[in-house]
């Protein structure tokens, strides 16, 4: 019975293993948490670099358009104030009361002379109280027309401080034109009529196709009130339609002189906007998409990002290889230890590392002032016995009664180990030797009950004693082998407690 046993010696942890992962040592820990903090810190500072480098790109872009916007913006200016001037000299000639006393000839000639005629300008007209066609640059005698129901004329009879008047894209002649226009007044301010000129869609396209503008480039001409004048890329359906008719899109996206990303009013590409600073009667916008903006960033981030994942990468397999290498010496330090410090046949700890443990929990015993308690056990006619059935029958018991022990001794403090020979030694630390003697007695009681022969048997002394400056803990030991040899004497397979007085042992 004793001997079927030990195949349970491995599941019972007999010999004191504690199962489970090993825990790693510090310099594994380490080693681990560096890299970790290198990884993340060079992480961190690409991560930065890239973030500055998309600002950069984004500032850039941002200068970029501004300055193509503010270049838009006073080429259009220009224009329009140098067709103004022709519309205001119109205006004030016509309320001269010379005028009226000269040929149509004449007045044709003092009206038109100095007006502008770039290709792009449309004819001036100048129109009456009731909207009706007066005079036209292009002839003497032109065609009657009636402009009254333009909003442009409602605007001017209305509204006598309007000023240059920008309307709505039209049709005007048989081409897209943008008309402006002056409030003619007598010499009380009162209303006679409006002077009206244009300027067709053909100079924004000039003005437009002179630059060198990247697919998804927009650029965006509105009036003060957000309507569509123009827009490149050029798509009529848009011309007209006035953004503050869409809930979708908010003033305050882009302010004046402001910058905005994101989607814009008219379709769904993100871009970067930029809107220069408006004047009376227009504004200029213009988008470049994101995408083209972080081109180059993203081919960067994708560069900068593969170099990085590789050194991670390399980083972290080198520290796992180092981690694992260390762990192996760890175990083998560990493995060379348990063999330098356990009894090989019974696989209980050696006289060694008892001596070692004794000393240690001494120590501790006489800071807290807590009791020791040792058994010193030793298997009865052992020698008879190993002479009668051989080394190997021999060995068998020895192994039966550390099995036995080691069922008997479960703390985790507790010490059991092989003292030499058929000699094993227990360390209680805390226990009063009645508590040691429980002990003892139920480690005797288990040999007995698990051998198979009568003859094995064991005999155990016992002492406990709560350390002071006058003794040590070889004294302790010196006191349970004469107990142990008492039991011998007294008949073997028997528990004895040491009786020192000079011990001044725990009863």
């Amino acid at each position: 019975m004793l001997f079927g046993r030990q195949s349970d010696v491995a599941g019972r942890g007999w010999f004191g293993k504690v199962s489970g992962r090993r825990r790693w040592r510090l310099s594994t820990k380490l080693l681990i948490a560096s890299s970790i903090a290198t990884v993340i810190g060079f992480s961190a500072i690409c991560t930065s670099v890239m973030l500055d480098m998309r600002r950069g790109e984004e500032e850039l872009a941002r200068q970029t358009l501004e300055n193509l916007a503010a270049g838009i913006d006073a080429d259009i200016s220009r224009n329009i104030e140098l067709y103004d001037l022709s519309l205001r000299a119109v205006a004030s000639n016509l309320v001269m009361p010379e005028i009226k006393g000269v040929t149509r000839e004449i007045q044709h000639l003092i009206l038109f002379d100095h007006a502008a005629t770039a290709k792009h300008f449309g004819v001036i007209q100048a129109f009456d109280a009731q909207g009706n066609l007066t005079h036209d640059a292009a002839s003497l005698d032109p065609a009657p027309e009636n402009r009254s129901d333009e909003d442009y004329f409602q605007v001017h009879r209305a509204n006598p401080d309007v000023g240059l008047y920008m309307s709505r894209p039209m049709l005007r002649r048989s081409a897209y034109s943008v008309v402006f226009s002056r409030r003619i007044n007598d010499s009380d301010g009162g209303f006679m009529g409006v002077v009206v000129g244009s300027i067709r869609f053909s100079y924004f396209h000039e003005l437009f196709g002179r630059l060198t503008l990247n697919p998804g480039d927009t650029i965006t001409v509105l009036r003060r009130d957000r309507t569509i004048i123009m827009r490149t890329p050029f798509d009529i359906e848009v011309i007209g339609k006035n953004l503050a008719e869409r809930p979708s899109w908010r003033a305050d996206n882009l302010k004046e002189g402001a910058a905005y990303a994101g989607v814009g009013p008219v379709d769904p590409t993100p871009r970067l906007y930029v809107r220069s600073g408006s004047t009376s009667l227009f504004f200029v916008v213009v988008g470049k998409p994101l995408s083209t903006i972080l081109n180059l960033w993203h081919r960067e981030v994708i560069r900068i990002g593969a170099i990085m994942l590789v050194l991670i990468l390399f980083v972290v397999g080198t520290t796992l290889f180092l981690a694992r290498e260390i762990r192996r010496r760890a175990e083998a330090e560990d493995k060379l230890e348990e063999l330098a410090t356990t009894d090989a046949l019974t696989g209980l700890k050696n006289r060694r590392k008892f001596d070692i443990e004794i000393d240690a929990e001494w120590r501790r015993a006489a800071r807290n002032q807590t009791a020791v308690a040792v058994l010193m056990i030793d298997a009865d006619h052992f020698k008879a016995y190993n002479d009668t059935f051989g080394h190997q029958a021999g060995d068998q018991v020895l192994v039966g009664i550390a099995i036995c022990i080691s069922d008997s001794v479960r703390r985790a403090g507790d010490c059991p180990a092989r003292y030499g020979g058929e000699e094993f030694a227990v360390l209680l630390p805390g226990l009063s030797v009645v508590e040691a003697f429980a002990v003892a007695e139920t480690i005797r009681a288990k040999v007995v009950q698990w051998s198979e022969d009568p003859v094995t048997t064991v005999s155990i002394g016992v002492a406990s004693v709560t350390p002071t400056a006058a003794i040590d803990w070889t004294n302790l030991i010196e006191a349970a082998d004469k107990a142990l040899y008492a039991a011998k004497a007294n008949g073997r397979n028997q528990s004895v407690v040491a009786a020192i007085p000079q011990l001044a042992l725990v009863a």
